[in-house]
C-alpha cells in the first residue's frame, strides 16, 4: 500500500468525473463522492486527471509536530489573537472587501494556530482537546460520534507524558 491516498474536495469538484475513468481500483466511484481510502492505492492518477484540481494526495501517516520554544509559541499566539481581533472588526464592516478581510484573517489565524501545535489532527494537543470535549460536552448538538471517530481513526504520533 502507498504512503499516500487521494481525497476529493467536494466544493471544488466540477463533476467532470475524469477520475472515474483513470482509477484502477474504483476508489473514486462512490455514492457520496468521498474517495474510498481503503481501496485507494495512492497512485495519484485521479489527482492528475482532475480538471478542477479537486483531488489531492494526503499522507497516510503524518510527521510529528515540530517542537516550538515558549517564546515562539507566545509570538504565534499573539499574532493569532491579533488576527482574531482583525477578523472581528472586518465582520462589522460592509462590502466585498470587508468579507475578504474577514476570511483572510480567519485563514491566517488558523495557520498560526496550526503552526503553534493546535489543529493538527495527529497532535497530542488536538487529541487532548477532543478527549476533554467528550468528557465535558453535554449539548446534544455536539458531534460526539464524529469526535469519537477522529480519536479512533487518527493516530497520535507524539509521545504522551501520561
Amino acid at each position: 500500500m502507498s504512503e499516500t491516498y487521494a481525497v476529493r474536495n467536494i466544493r471544488l469538484c466540477t463533476k467532470d468525473c475524469l477520475c472515474l475513468y483513470v482509477c484502477a481500483t474504483g476508489a473514486t466511484d462512490t455514492e457520496n463522492s468521498v474517495i474510498d481510502p481503503l481501496r485507494c492505492t495512492g497512485c495519484g492518477a485521479c489527482a492528475g486527471a482532475c480538471p478542477s484540481g479537486a483531488i489531492f494526495m494526503l499522507p497516510r501517516t503524518y510527521p510529528p509536530q515540530q517542537k516550538k520554544s515558549a517564546t515562539v509559541k507566545r509570538a504565534l499566539y499573539t499574532l493569532a489573537k491579533n488576527r482574531a481581533r482583525s477578523e472581528t472588526i472586518a465582520a462589522q464592516l460592509n462590502g466585498k472587501l470587508a468579507a475578504a478581510l474577514e476570511q483572510s484573517n480567519r485563514i491566517l489565524m488558523e495557520d498560526l494556530f496550526r503552526e503553534a501545535g493546535f489543529m493538527l489532527p495527529q497532535s497530542l494537543s488536538a487529541r487532548r482537546f477532543l478527549q476533554d470535549a467528550l468528557r465535558q460536552e453535554t449539548d446534544p448538538a455536539f458531534p460526539r460520534a464524529a469526535a469519537e471517530a477522529l480519536l479512533r481513526e487518527i493516530k497520535c504520533n507524539e509521545p504522551s507524558d501520561e
